[in-house]
């Protein structure tokens, strides 16, 4: 698949974690850049290397913008939404 193409379909889309949480949203963990990764193929079928996923780990419940540096001067914006188990 060319970047373009895979940069395209990532575009906007989001991905969707549950995880346990206290009080004030923060989980008990954290959500990294491998995480992500491997939700992406889970959930939208495409391959992503985890180096080139650009996040802060999440700690805390919500929607986060992740980047992914598909190529060089290719990259696209999506959601990472983590809410309560």
């Amino acid at each position: 698949m060319r970047a373009k193409e895979l940069a395209d379909k990532l575009e906007g889309q989001k991905v969707t974690f549950k995880a346990k949480s206290g009080e004030n949203g923060k989980l008990f963990g954290s959500i990294t850049a491998q995480d992500v990764a491997n939700e992406i193929k889970m959930q939208l079928h495409l391959e992503v290397d985890k180096k080139k996923v650009q996040l802060d780990s999440i700690k805390t419940l919500g929607v986060t913008e992740a980047i992914i540096k598909v190529y060089p001067g290719i990259s696209a914006k999506i959601y990472v939404e983590v809410l309560s188990l």
